[in-house]
């Protein structure tokens, strides 16, 4: 449902030129009309949104609200990063159930604010209201770019990499996620990240993702695939192996990138302060393919999990 009617909505869309990039990437890029001493012109406004919902993205009744709270800005962030992008400032929107709204805020807005003062994110305004139903967080995050990493940059040859390890959010870690803002400006400096997309549904899904938008597919060495220490654990009860965790799972929040061949030797050989895995490469035929002999490939398919309202980056 979720691809067809963002195709849907493209259509209906229809593109202003202050609207640089609209729907289907990880965030909005929006042009100035002039030059400012506050935002040169040489500078683009991008703009994500996200909601999260009791029940659906969270569960308030066995989870901390703070915790809630610091993971509905950190998600923001992570699309931010994915642009390549300094987050500046945002807005914040509450929907609270009516019973003890006043103290749900509180606790929900203490996580909010740990998240924005370690991302130096100001809280610019947004919105409080109260009605009979589960909590509902909507989070807008405004920032700067000069050069957007897009979806619909990869090309054939790329070295493809992903940062972090994968797989097991699920046993909490979805709820702490670190957003790489901080390596994504590292990223900017020194080598030319072609295209980039965030780890939200799945590794394999949002890989497909961004390759699909760039007319690409990719070989993949599935054995370097950074699988986490939760995904080993988690395999231990769900039936299913840690690399099938990683492959799948969601909300890791981790960043997939390529670069050039030229300067993947960059990549691999700079300390960032995160684990940055190289794991494959863009081919010119579309899917998915792991090595399966020395010059052999076998087709695989993405998995993981879709959020009807994920990708709308305008109203994201």
């Amino acid at each position: 449902m979720e691809q067809s009617f963002l195709a849907y909505l493209r259509g209906r869309t229809r593109q202003l030129p202050q609207v640089a990039v609209g729907i289907g990437d990880d965030a909005a890029v929006i042009d100035w009309p002039g030059e400012s001493s506050s935002a040169p012109s040489s500078l683009r406004q991008v703009a994500c949104t996200d909601q999260i919902l009791d029940g659906v993205d969270f569960r308030s009744g066995d989870q901390s609200l703070a915790d809630i709270g610091f993971k509905a800005m950190a998600i923001n962030l992570s699309d931010i990063a994915a642009m390549g992008a300094t987050p500046a400032s945002a807005l914040v929107t509450l929907a609270l159930p009516s019973e003890n709204a006043t103290e749900i805020a509180g606790e929900v807005y203490e996580g909010i604010l740990e998240a924005a003062q370690k991302y130096q994110v100001a809280i610019a305004g947004g919105d409080l209201s109260t009605y009979d139903g589960p909590l509902s967080i909507s989070i807008t995050v405004l920032g700067w770019v000069e050069k957007p990493w897009l979806r619909t940059g990869a090309e054939e040859g790329d070295a493809l990499f992903v940062t972090g390890s994968l797989g097991g959010s699920l046993l909490g870690r979805h709820l702490r996620p670190e957003p790489r803002v901080e390596l994504a400006a590292q990223l900017k400096e020194k080598v030319d990240v072609h295209a980039a997309i965030d780890v939200s549904d799945g590794f394999s899904l949002d890989l497909d993702r961004m390759l699909a938008a760039s007319r690409m597919g990719a070989e993949l060495e599935l054995e370097s695939l950074p699988i986490s220490d939760a995904a080993h654990q988690f395999s231990e009860t769900s039936g299913r192996t840690p690399l099938e965790h990683a492959w799948s799972d969601g909300e890791d929040f981790e960043l997939i990138f390529c670069v050039s061949p030229e300067q993947a030797s960059i990549v691999e050989s700079t300390d960032w302060g995160v684990p940055v895995t190289r794991v494959g490469k863009v081919v010119g035929r579309t899917g998915l393919w792991k090595r399966v002999a020395t010059s052999k490939f076998e087709r695989v398919f993405p998995q993981g999990f879709v959020h009807a309202e994920k990708d709308i980056a305008a109203a994201k």
